[in-house]
Formats: C-alpha cells, structure tokens, sequence
C-alpha cells in the first residue's frame, strides 16, 4: 500500500469515528403521569410513555424551559412525538410501572440521539420568546466587578414584557458567563447561540457585553482654570440579535453594533448608571422595531376547517374568537367554517390557544392546517 493510500484509509476511519461519536446515543432514565380517562388503562400508559420520552428528550437536550410549560394540552405535543420522536428515542424500555385509581406512572429508559433531540426541541422554540443575556463591566468600591443581570438588561426585559413578549433571562439560570459571551460577540460564534436557542425554546437572542470609561474624571482641568464639578463616565455596548429563520431553519443575525451614551455624578458608580439607563432607553425602541420586522417576515398562513359551523352568527363568533388569540395579525374567511390565520409561532401553540376556548376539538394538526369540531 502506497502512502498516499494509508493516507486515505486513516482518514476514512477517522471520518467514520467522528461520525460515530456525533451520533452516539445517549440513555437516560425518566418518569412520567398521565390521568386515567374512562377506566382506559391502556390510553393513559401510553400518554405516560410519550411524557417520558419527551422529557428524556428535553433532558438530553439539557432545555431549562419545559415543553410542557408551553402547552397545557399534552395530546398536541405527542403530535410533535410522532413525526420527531421517531426518529429521536432509538429504543426504551419501562423499568416500572405504577397504577393508582386516577393515574398511570411509568418509569423508562430511553436511549436518545442528542443531534435529533435538539433538532426536535428547536421546533417548539417561540419567535415572541426572547433570550437576552448582556452583562456588563462595571466600576466598583473594590475595583471593577461583572454585572450580569443589570440596568440595561433590566430595563429591556421591562420594556419587552410591556410589548407582550415572553423574555427569558439567561443570567440567572448560570448557564453562560460574562467571557463566554464576549468571545461569542468577538468571534460571530454561533454554537454559543444555538446552545442557547435550545436550552430557553427560543428563536430569538440578543447577546452582548457592556464596557465603560472614564472620559473626564471629577476636578480635572479642562481648561481656563476650571475644573470638572463631576465624573463624566461613557458606557458602550456591543451587541448582536441573532433569530432563527423559521423557513430556511438557518439563524440570521437581525442587527449588530456598537452604542454608547454618557453619565455625569459625583461618584463613577453612579455615573456609570445614569450611562446604562441612557443607553437602555435609546436602544429599546430599535430592538423593538428589529423584532417586529423579524416576526412579520417569518408570519405564515394557517389554514383552519371548523366543522359544524352553518348560520352567519357561529362564523362571526369564531372569527371573533381567532382574532382575539395572541400573536394572530390576521383572519381571513374564505367561506362557512374555513379561515385564513395569519400566525408567526408553530400552529402547535395556535391550536392549544384554540382548545383552550373549549368550544373546540382538534380533529386534524399538521404544521400548516387545522380541523376542529366546533361544540355548541
């Protein structure tokens, strides 16, 4: 064998050891509940299996928001199941099972691919969910010191909240530290940020690290004999928002730059803070216009069939009813019992938003329809 050839074959091998260990499974233990409904025993083991393979899942994943804590009805989940899960839990097996009069409790061991968990997770991520993580560079009594949750931070997640977004502070859950962040913002590293769509189910992150100095410091000369009566102190920002493309899947970064603004005081410490709070104001209406762009582009048309609809006063109930569900910008009716919805999230969330009406049964999901059964 020439050299070029043991060349070939060790990269091969080596190739095909990558590949192996990128697509090692992973078996964790899980349990689950699920309410026994008519003395059926069966249906409710089953929901209990789908439960604990979704939180083997979730638990590969390493998500800190559960699926669950965005749908209340489980039966649409275990549609997500069906079609990602297949081909995500390789294999479990039921290493205890118990039965009370109203419930059924399973406990496995599922064995998970974590490239499809997380591509599987990633689908139930929110475009009106925002992860924001900004720490910043602070002056101290004890010299300088790392803010991560802070006046910038605090004031943008207040003025998101307002705008009925869902806003996720990624400082307090310990998950990334202040120079993780930095090279991210430095480098345009997207696995920082990917981690990050998937721990927190969202499709939208504003990264960025908070920098001050000290322009003029207080009684220094700055000319005809006078002197500065305060600490002037500047504060700059380097941040990126970073959403994921619901139709290509890619992430895309939606704005990127640097902004500053200036504080006066008596002490650096509260210059500093009258710089962050500047700077908040004037930055939050134009991350709130990017935002909005981003959920205009990536709203998508959903078909939905209400059947037994048949007087003109149940279509204008409904249409009512559709419109007044969050994040829906537009109802269209085609004719009796079908609408048009225009919807940025998964329809997932949307059908939930309907059922919980409860006037309504999910006949039909998929990502782009739904059929209902309309209860008087």
């Amino acid at each position: 064998m020439n050299k070029f050839s043991f060349l070939l074959c060790l990269a091969v091998i080596l190739c095909w050891g990558i590949n192996d260990a990128l697509s090692q499974e992973k078996c964790v233990n899980t349990e689950a509940e699920a309410a026994i409904i008519n003395n059926d025993i069966s249906s409710a083991k089953l929901e209990a299996i789908a439960r604990a393979k979704w939180s083997a899942i979730e638990q590969v994943v390493g998500t800190e928001i559960k699926a669950q804590s965005f749908v209340q009805n489980f039966t649409l989940v275990e549609d997500v199941i069906k079609t990602k899960a297949g081909g995500v839990v390789k294999s479990y097996k039921i290493i205890d099972q118990k039965n009370t009069a109203d419930s059924v409790n399973v406990k496995i061991n599922a064995c998970v691919e974590p490239a499809s968990a997380r591509e599987a997770v990633s689908q139930l991520g929110l475009n009106n969910s925002i992860a924001i993580f900004i720490p910043a560079r602070k002056p101290g009594r004890s010299g300088d010191e790392f803010e991560e949750t802070n006046i910038l931070s605090e004031t943008l997640i207040g003025k998101l909240t307002e705008q009925s977004y869902t806003v996720v502070d990624v400082a307090p859950t310990n998950v990334l530290t202040a120079s993780v962040i930095e090279n991210a913002v430095r480098s345009g590293n997207s696995m920082t940020v990917r981690s990050m769509m998937y721990k927190f189910l969202s499709n939208l992150i504003i990264i960025g690290k908070v920098d001050y100095t000290i322009s003029t410091k207080k009684g220094e000369n700055i000319g005809y004999g006078l002197s500065m009566p305060f600490n002037n102190v500047t504060v700059r920002l380097n941040y990126r928002i970073i959403a994921k493309n619901n139709k290509t899947g890619n992430m895309e970064i939606l704005s990127t730059g640097v902004e500053q603004a200036k504080g006066l005081a008596n002490n650096v410490e509260d210059a500093a803070a009258e710089a962050m709070k500047e700077l908040a104001q004037n930055l939050a209406p134009a991350i709130l216009d990017k935002i909005a762009q981003y959920i205009k582009g990536n709203t998508k048309k959903v078909a939905i069939k209400v059947n037994g609809v048949n007087d003109i006063d149940t279509v204008v109930e409904i249409k009512g009813m559709l419109q007044s569900i969050v994040w829906v910008s537009e109802v269209e009716e085609k004719q009796m019992g079908d609408f048009i919805v225009s919807y940025p999230e998964n329809t997932l969330y949307l059908a939930n938003s309907i059922k919980q009406k409860g006037n309504f049964k999910v006949v039909n999901f998929s990502p782009y329809s739904l059929v209902l059964d309309y209860q008087k």
